[in-house]
């Protein structure tokens, strides 16, 4: 089977789409989109059937690209009233050949999540810190042979309602949830090296109107803290000083701000017409030292919440989110951070803006925790695939409920 994967990410400012097939441990891109959002305000979501109609415009897009419909896809939720525990189970293995299975994978792995959803919550995913088969400790048990499995795991949950509202606006619009996660999961999966798995870490990820930050243990998200700050601020600053609409101020960032004023020139303008129709030039030097300063004040307040978050030594800072796009980013983000930051990069040939970061990780986590639970997927059947081929894009829980449905990939009900 073909493994393709696609993954929805439900930002205030856009929404993207990202379909993507993993092939010998490479993931290729087969589409890259994104649909402005309506709906969401803060991460969440307040109009539901604006939310529907920004999905459909969005997956229409897939369509119309792919030539064929999208059915099945994994989704990011809110990630503010995250709740993380602890959890531990073991099983006996009780075939013959004593051999670890990804079936045993998966038994111990939802053993592990009873008693750690709290009443109201629903699980959004777990993540084994480490196995033991028998007395010997791994994080890849399957192949090995012994009498007993044993797991210590992170369990993630979230409100009912946070996940009730985007699964079903997906289903109104013909999508069957395939798994759930949260953003930070996402952003740390797309820019993570190896190295990275023996240290603590964070991770930030700067929205247009919330910025996230999330502290890694040894490649395990073990804290979390959604910051009501983003790109918006900035632009609302240039809206105000310079009497534009927040579309204006958004283009006059893009185009001619720099995030630090170090290189900025004063000969460099752009001339717009303001809300009260007059015409003025905005230069360079003025409109990224008014960036930088807010930027400046924004990094500050993330650098303060780390040392809440966590006690442990930060070895490295991820920066990710459409704003580190911005030109001069990374000399603001190393004058707040020091040398242990920086911007996060995608490679992948038509998503390598980082508005798409979280989409792509989400991918590349979902497709790992396939392999360790030795599962199969694909969000399209044979004769999609078949379509999709045609069309010249070839590329090297069960229940009634719709949250039942999210997790009958990896649990058996």
């Amino acid at each position: 089977m073909r493994e393709i994967i696609a993954s929805i990410d439900v930002g205030s400012h856009l929404i993207k789409l990202i379909v993507a097939e993993i092939l010998n441990n490479k993931m290729n891109i087969l589409c890259a989109l994104e649909e402005e959002s309506r709906g969401v305000k803060n991460g969440m979501i307040v109009e539901p059937v604006e939310v529907e109609y920004a999905l459909k415009r969005l997956l229409n897009q897939a369509e119309e690209k792919l030539n064929t419909t999208i059915t099945k896809a994994i989704v990011d939720v809110p990630e503010g009233e995250t709740i993380f525990k602890i959890g531990e189970a073991s099983l006996t293995i009780t075939d013959e050949d004593k051999e670890v299975t990804g079936e045993y994978i998966q038994k111990v792995l939802q053993m592990s999540v009873k008693g750690n959803v709290d009443e109201g919550s629903d699980l959004v995913t777990v993540i084994p810190i480490m196995f033991k088969v028998d007395d010997r400790k791994t994080k890849i048990p399957k192949g090995m042979k012994g009498n007993s499995l044993s797991v210590k795991s992170v369990v993630i949950s979230s409100p009912k309602k946070d996940i009730c509202l985007i699964a079903k606006s997906l289903e109104k619009c013909g999508v069957e949830v395939s798994d759930i996660m949260i953003p930070s999961i996402g952003t740390y999966f797309a820019h993570k090296t190896e190295n990275m798995e023996n240290n603590t870490g964070a991770v930030i990820d700067i929205g247009y109107d919330t910025t996230k930050v999330a502290i890694i243990n040894k490649g395990i998200i073990i804290n979390n803290l959604v910051i009501d700050t983003g790109t918006k601020n900035i632009d609302n600053d240039i809206s105000f000083v310079y009497k534009l609409s927040l579309k204006d101020a958004s283009k006059v960032r893009e185009e001619l701000g720099l995030a630090s004023r170090k290189n900025a020139r004063a000969q460099e303008t752009m001339e717009v017409v303001n809300n009260l129709g007059e015409k003025i030039k905005i230069d360079q030097y003025e409109l990224s030292s008014l960036m930088m300063s807010r930027l400046h004040e924004m990094l500050n307040i993330v650098k303060n919440e780390i040392n809440y978050l966590t006690k442990k030594e930060i070895s490295y800072i991820i920066v990710s989110g459409g704003l580190s796009e911005q030109r001069d980013f990374d000399i603001e983000v190393e004058s707040v951070f020091g040398p242990i930051a920086f911007i996060g990069k995608n490679n992948y040939i038509g998503a390598r803006n980082n508005k798409f970061a979280s989409a792509i990780g989400m991918i590349k986590y979902f497709d790992s925790k396939l392999k360790l639970r030795d599962k199969d997927f694909s969000v399209f059947s044979d004769d999609d695939l078949d379509s999709l081929v045609s069309n010249g894009n070839k590329k090297a829980i069960t229940g009634d409920s719709i949250l039942g449905k999210v997790f009958g990939i990896f649990f058996d009900n």
